[in-house]
């Protein structure tokens, strides 16, 4: 399968991240572009989409850079530091969220946006 390759402008930003191989990111690949309002909850931007999948080898605690869904709010979800459940360093969503991808380079130059920001997401 090709590299799918995607391109992430969050505010004045724009990122690239590559997608995995999963029946979730299937979905998120099938539905781009995205544009959306995004929300923020400690270093994560979330939005709601209209993607409807299950757990799909959900994770409590994710990495720096990854995107993931979250099936309860049919949610996106862009991980670039600590939440409010994190314990230390980690990174831990609301609720266990499928990684569909990664965020290439220093995901971290999302600490300065606030909530209300425009995000699109579309093929890089």
């Amino acid at each position: 399968m090709e590299t799918r390759r995607v391109k992430l402008k969050v505010g004045d930003l724009e990122l690239t991240g590559v997608l995995n191989t999963t029946a979730t990111a299937d979905k998120l690949w099938a539905e781009l572009p995205i544009d959306a309002s995004g929300n923020t909850w400690g270093d994560e931007i979330y939005f709601r989409t209209s993607i409807e999948a299950e757990e799909e080898d959900a994770q409590e605690v994710v990495d720096l850079g990854d995107i993931g869904y979250w099936p309860p709010g049919q949610a996106l979800c862009l991980f670039y530091g600590p939440t409010p459940p994190s314990r230390g360093d980690e990174i831990r969503p609301a609720s266990p969220v499928n990684v569909i991808g990664k965020m290439d380079g220093d995901a971290t130059v999302l600490k300065g946006v606030s909530s209300g920001v425009r995000v699109v997401i579309e093929n890089a």
